[in-house]
């Protein structure tokens, strides 16, 4: 009777482990993820933006206090400086972002549009799409691009050479 409870136990242990280990590598993913980063992002943005505008108000009302001579300049001001770097700090972010987002999909179109084909992969058989290739079809298609490559860059060698045969004298003593 305890060899079964036994079994049920490390099954529940095996599937809590690799529960765990799923939703840790999703958070990996979506810590890499640039849209889901943006998203993270955004209401830190908005906060530090509240951040200076308050402070910046703050600092405002201080100086015209000061200005009119109501109030010495005893009192401590938080400062704008450091809020507004940090709200910069959190724009740079956003950017690059949104430039790497950009990158990957420039990427997946070029990808889609030099190789609309997939190959079908072992991790993800149920993915599989009627227009896959086979590897073999994959592996030709790939060795004609090499040879594509190969050709502009001999044309380019061959051209640069002329090029370069042209720019020298010819018979100088």
């Amino acid at each position: 009777m305890a060899a079964p409870v036994n079994q049920v136990a490390q099954q529940q242990v095996q599937q809590g482990l690799q529960a765990a280990t799923l939703q840790q590598q999703l958070s990996l993913q979506q810590d890499f993820d640039p849209v889901h980063r943006f998203k993270m992002l955004i209401p830190q943005l908005k906060e530090s933006l509240q951040n200076v505008m308050n402070i910046a108000s703050q600092n405002l009302a201080h100086n015209t206090t000061i200005d009119n001579g109501i109030k010495s300049s005893d009192a401590s001001v938080q400062r704008f400086d450091k809020s507004l770097e940090e709200f910069y700090a959190l724009c740079d972010q956003l950017e690059l972002c949104l430039r790497l987002a950009y990158e990957c999909l420039s990427q997946s179109i070029d990808s889609a549009k030099h190789s609309p084909n997939l190959v079908p992969t072992a991790t993800k058989p149920d993915t599989v799409q009627t227009e896959s290739l086979s590897y073999s079809q994959y592996l030709s298609m790939i060795k004609s691009q090499i040879t594509c490559a190969k050709d502009i860059h001999n044309a380019l060698l061959e051209c640069s050479k002329k090029i370069a045969g042209k720019g020298q004298p010819h018979g100088t003593l």
